[in-house]
């Protein structure tokens, strides 16, 4: 039984729970919260509630820290959870820098612990569907690709931190960061990239972004935004091979190829677990979770959600929000 104490139980980190709950030999026994609401939650299912993640190490016997905190809190919560010698999880994104999250994975290493970070998109059907196609060969090789994360502007972000471009990143790191983290694992570094972005004057982010990708004789577009409109969350992505076009859109995955009948995939997941949040039912965070705790069972680092890739993404990201757009011309 792995017991696991979870730090910030707000929307995700109640996800993160509800999922535990279904996994087998797996049990949240603490979370660490600075909220009421959070203190409520946790007397509802019957959770130690802490107010920080050195009592909660010290008085419960956990070996797991899953970290549900804001952004800019990973860094200090990821390193005091790995000084008190316990295996983490954290949310993505992982760290605004390179060099941050380095250091995070350094200390790991030095504390001989697993450090996960929580790509939950790579456990979808989609993207095992998608990868298989990419790492098979059987469609031939892909010659380009287009991915789309888009929505009205988030409402969620208590005290504002989320529109704060230095504690959460704004649009690349909270959107496009899904797309890039499957882009970068199916594709490798990208050899060159570019950006173009706009938004309202005043604000202090932009508020809609478009990317290009360069790999050797592919490339891959991609676009995310937060509109300043009541525009509904849409997510879609198409991946163009020699031998035909894969297509995820409206909940949908579509292999169309010459002189074929399209192929439409079964894409659902065997266990559905309700998330409390704006998402329907899904699986993913629970083929997520199950996948971090088998590696951490068996010793191993996840080879779904490497360091290679996590390190590359924040790298191109740190680009796109914090350099002038003539830099970021690689």
């Amino acid at each position: 039984m792995i017991k696991i104490g979870i730090v910030g139980f707000g929307g995700m980190g109640e996800v993160h729970f509800l999922n535990y709950e279904k996994i087998a030999d797996a049990k949240v026994t603490a979370i660490v919260t600075g909220s009421e609401e959070g203190r409520r939650k946790a007397e509802k299912y019957g959770l130690a509630s802490y107010s920080s993640i050195q009592e909660m190490t010290e008085k419960e016997d956990i070996e797991l820290v899953d970290i549900c905190t804001p952004t800019f809190l990973h860094k200090p919560h990821v390193l005091e959870a790995l000084r008190a010698g316990k295996h983490v999880i954290v949310e993505k994104p992982m760290a605004l820098h390179e060099t941050d999250a380095m250091e995070m994975f350094s200390a790991a290493d030095e504390a001989k612990k697993q450090l996960f970070v929580a790509q939950v998109l790579q456990f979808t059907r989609e993207m095992e569907i998608l990868r298989d196609y990419v790492n098979s060969g059987e469609l031939g090789k892909p010659l380009d690709g287009f991915f789309l994360r888009t929505a009205g502007k988030p409402g969620w972000s208590q005290g504002g931190w989320l529109f704060n471009k230095e504690k959460s990143g704004v649009i690349p790191f909270d959107l496009h960061i899904h797309d890039l983290d499957m882009i970068v694992s199916l594709f490798g570094e990208p050899k060159s990239y570019s950006y173009t972005s706009s938004g309202n004057m005043g604000i202090g982010y932009d508020e809609q972004y478009r990317m290009t990708y360069h790999f050797d004789g592919l490339s891959v577009a991609a676009e995310a935004a937060w509109y300043n409109a009541d525009f509904p969350f849409t997510q879609r992505w198409r991946v163009y091979f020699e031998k035909g076009l894969l297509v995820s859109e409206g909940g949908k995955l579509t292999l169309y190829q010459k002189d074929e009948k399209p192929l439409v995939f079964n894409t659902e997941e065997k266990v559905l677990v309700s998330t409390g949040i704006n998402l329907p039912p899904t699986g993913m965070f629970y083929n997520e979770l199950s996948h971090f705790l088998d590696c951490i069972r068996k010793g191993e680092s996840s080879p779904v959600v490497t360091r290679k890739q996590i390190l590359i993404s924040i790298r191109v990201l740190e680009d796109l929000v914090f350099r002038d757009k003539d830099e970021t011309e690689k």
